[in-house]
């Protein structure tokens, strides 16, 4: 295997016998192989005269690309089923385009196995390295990476039955453009940054299905505190899930918990008058392996990010959508238009004791781009007071990493006329300190989910507007942002697109950017590493 997909590569380079994520190398290799089929139904879609469309094909596509994000599916039998599907989908295509394709095809648009066992033995042959410039590679792992992103977000917007027909046009196109040995560094730069381009798209078709769905966002006071009933947490991202889970619990005596980045469903309207959702449990990602033991009931991840469970609690694991690990229950996928079947787990519940209290009090959050924009006043008001100085966006990313410690230390130093915006688990390095408030305005303001990052942009839009400025990079706004994995790369790419520059990422760059990709974006954008904190502030205000 081979895989620098995600911020703990390893010795910063990349893993070639086990994925630090825990993900073994033949899986690694099928999510390879599933990657290759899909980038050859890709081509067909862009090379054929006659239009191809393929029933269920779009959905395939979005969750075999999100399938393969960092933390999201373990299970290699799951990953076989789905290329067997995937060449399926190929011939299919293939048959539509027929003789209208005159141009030389490449091995991804044709390699036929005779069996699966032929997939292990193409599947070492086809993944990162295959490209052998170094710098090829680096821009096409880059677009492929985004994809990842925009392909998870894509799914969460199906879900809910929202759809941008030119995003997953454009999906198709980019991945097609991976196999186009003819294209210039130039030209595969432009595809990177069209690929933040749809990333703000795509970002944007989810913001308008959570807020049609669920209601805009609104400040909120969220408990950390268990209760006496037992309990089902629910991690992941997809609010959909979330929904039928709750309706499902009512009056069934068993509660539900929201954990890691499924904090912001509190902020949503709607999911308020559900009195079964009960709480927030716990911290970030990395933390699942104690926390999880704790909590006593069933787990249900609808996404990524799982940590291979110990066999003290994995019984307790359900996956459902997207996700996956091998000998835990999987929550098959809506049919007919019918919800999801939770039965089994919210039984599961049943027999399990509650959870166990394991942190105090509350948290604030719900700071989205409505709220944000509803206050303003008093927030223009605090800045040319000069009440507030700087905004410091903070979104992205938690991990297991001690460099990590950096942003809780940074949260602490900042000057205290301050604030820091931020979306996505890296809040959990700082949305539980006591960091006050400017004039009633808390000074962590939290979007939501890594999504909700095109709040943020809005934000630093809106107030670019009000501030009557020429460019967005005049605003009193720094952009301090740590990455683990996929999901990452796109809000990283979208920002680009918009115009944001000097954005410092950390704790480490990406593995997979070479030498000279890394320099373009250090040279056009002003992308940077971080340093130590101290130094970091000073370099921020300007001292």
């Amino acid at each position: 295997m081979f895989c620098y997909q995600c911020q703990e590569a390893a010795k910063g380079t990349g893993c070639t016998i086990k994925g630090v994520c825990g993900k073994s190398d033949t899986t690694s290799n099928m999510q390879d192989l599933l990657l290759f089929v899909l980038k050859g139904i890709s081509w067909y879609k862009e090379n054929s005269a006659h239009e191809i469309e393929l029933e269920g094909l779009d959905r395939f596509f979005s969750q075999g690309l999100f399938a393969t994000i960092t933390n999201a599916n373990f299970d290699q039998d799951y990953f076989e089923r789905q290329i067997t599907q995937a060449l399926e989908y190929r011939r299919a295509a293939a048959s539509i385009a027929g003789d209208s394709i005159s141009s030389d095809k490449p091995d991804a648009a044709v390699w036929q196995p005779a069996s699966s066992a032929e997939y292990e033995i193409k599947a070492a042959t086809v993944g990162v390295l295959a490209t052998e410039n170094e710098d090829v590679r680096s821009l096409r792992e880059l677009t492929v990476y985004g994809l990842k992103g925009m392909a998870a977000y894509n799914e969460h917007a199906d879900n809910l039955g929202y759809e941008d027909k030119e995003v997953t046009t454009f999906m198709y196109k980019a991945l097609a453009a991976t196999l186009d040995d003819t294209l210039s560094a130039d030209e595969l730069v432009a595809l990177v940054l069209e690929t933040g381009k749809f990333g703000v798209s795509v970002m944007a078709l989810l913001d308008k299905a959570n807020t049609e769905s669920y209601g805009n966002p609104e400040i909120s006071e969220v408990s950390i505190e268990a209760d006496t009933n037992p309990g089902i947490l629910i991690s992941g991202h997809d609010l959909k899930d979330l929904e039928e889970l709750l309706e499902q619990t009512q009056g069934t005596g068993v509660d539900v918990y929201t954990h890691g980045e499924m904090l912001p469903a509190h902020y949503y309207p709607k999911f308020k008058k559900y009195e079964n959702l009960k709480a927030n449990y716990g911290n970030a990602w990395w933390k699942q392996n104690t926390e999880f033991e704790s909590f006593n009931g069933p787990v249900l991840f609808t996404t990524n990010c799982i940590v291979p469970p110990k066999d003290s609690y994995k019984e307790r694991i359900y996956t459902t959508g997207a996700s996956g690990f091998p000998g835990c229950t999987h929550i098959p996928e809506r049919v007919g238009g019918n919800p999801k079947d939770f039965s089994q787990i919210i039984e599961h519940a049943k027999r399990c004791a509650a959870p166990v209290t394991i942190e105090k009090g509350s948290i604030v959050g719900g700071f989205a781009h409505d709220q944000v924009f509803k206050l303003a006043g008093p927030v223009v008001e605090a800045v040319k007071s000069g009440a507030i100085k700087q905004f410091f966006v903070m979104a992205g990313c938690d991990g297991r990493m001690k460099s990590r410690s950096y942003y809780e230390d940074f949260a602490n130093e900042i000057p205290k006329d301050t604030v820091i915006l931020t979306a996505g688990c890296a809040k959990y390095r700082y949305n539980k300190l006591p960091l006050g408030d400017i004039g009633g305005i808390p000074r962590v303001l939290d979007a939501g989910q890594c999504n909700d990052s095109y709040s943020l942009a809005l934000i630093a839009m809106k107030l670019k507007e009000v501030f009557e400025l020429e460019d967005i990079n005049e605003l009193p706004i720094s952009y301090n942002i740590a990455w683990y994995e996929q999901k990452a790369v796109i809000v990283l790419l979208a920002l680009l697109y918009l115009g944001v520059k000097n954005i410092h990422l950390g704790p480490t760059l990406p593995a997979f950017l070479s030498p000279n990709v890394a320099n373009v974006l250090i040279d056009t954008f002003g992308i940077a590493g971080i340093g130590n904190v101290e130094d970091d502030i000073k370099l921020f205000m300007g001292a």
